[in-house]
């Protein structure tokens, strides 16, 4: 195992219900869009990958005739918001991911970053999360959207890694899709809102990062062995 590339939003940091969501319903209420998304409906929209087109596919279910437009608007006034929130330094990593981190450094594993989310947040939060890393693969840098497997391609061709020696960690369905497509082994670690997701094909599943036992770099390593077997 040479790297490990972690997905952000709800794999680092629990920043899906109270982060992205309060900043996507005060963005909507700026722009007096008549939409409000409680935890439950959240939890649904988080089948479609990227902010900007959740919000256009509700948008569109709403009869809202222009919705990619309207969710450009929002999406933009929602990502200054959720900077905002980023760089005051309140959202704290996910139990055990610090540790992680720490354990694969001491072994020598490359960290990388892949996800959809905007360079403007998630650079600072990964930073705030886990410092630095070697690599970081936003939207901005992709024309598809996981469960596309373009961010991860591109993250190992930044690393100059076969995907054999490479290792994703994910929360989602979706991001499972996006890895695997890409060939990677794959550990998943779920949290409230996408443990119901089919991640069946995972090299590794997990609940927590620190239960029943801290995650390691030698699970990762083990889990890496197991699906090249």
């Amino acid at each position: 195992m040479k790297a490990v590339v972690f997905d952000v939003d709800g794999t680092l940091a629990e920043t899906e219900r109270d982060g992205h969501r309060v900043a996507f319903n005060e963005a909507l209420a700026a722009h007096g869009v008549d939409l409000h998304w409680d935890v439950a409906r959240y939890r649904e929209l988080l089948t479609i990958t990227g902010g900007r087109p959740r919000l256009a596919a509700d948008l569109r279910r709403h009869g809202v005739d222009d919705a990619d437009e309207v969710a450009a608007r929002v999406h933009r006034t929602k990502t200054e918001l959720f900077v905002d929130v980023v760089r005051r330094g309140v959202i704290a990593p996910r139990p055990g991911v610090p540790e992680l981190v720490d354990d694969l450094r001491a072994h020598g594993v490359r960290i990388a970053i892949a996800t959809t989310g905007r360079r403007a947040w998630v650079e600072p939060l990964v930073r705030h999360l886990v410092g630095d890393v070697e690599v970081t693969v936003c939207g901005d840098d992709v024309a598809a959207l996981k469960p596309d497997p373009e961010t991860y391609l591109l993250a190992l061709s930044r690393l100059g890694l076969d995907a054999a020696r490479v290792v994703a960690v994910e929360d989602s369905g979706p991001g499972l899709a996006a890895a695997r497509a890409a060939g990677l082994a794959t550990v998943v670690v779920t949290n409230d809102d996408t443990v119901h997701h089919d991640v069946r094909g995972a090299a590794l599943v997990r609940e927590a990062f620190d239960r029943p036992a801290p995650l390691t770099a030698a699970d990762l390593a083990d889990a890496l062995t197991g699906a090249r077997a």
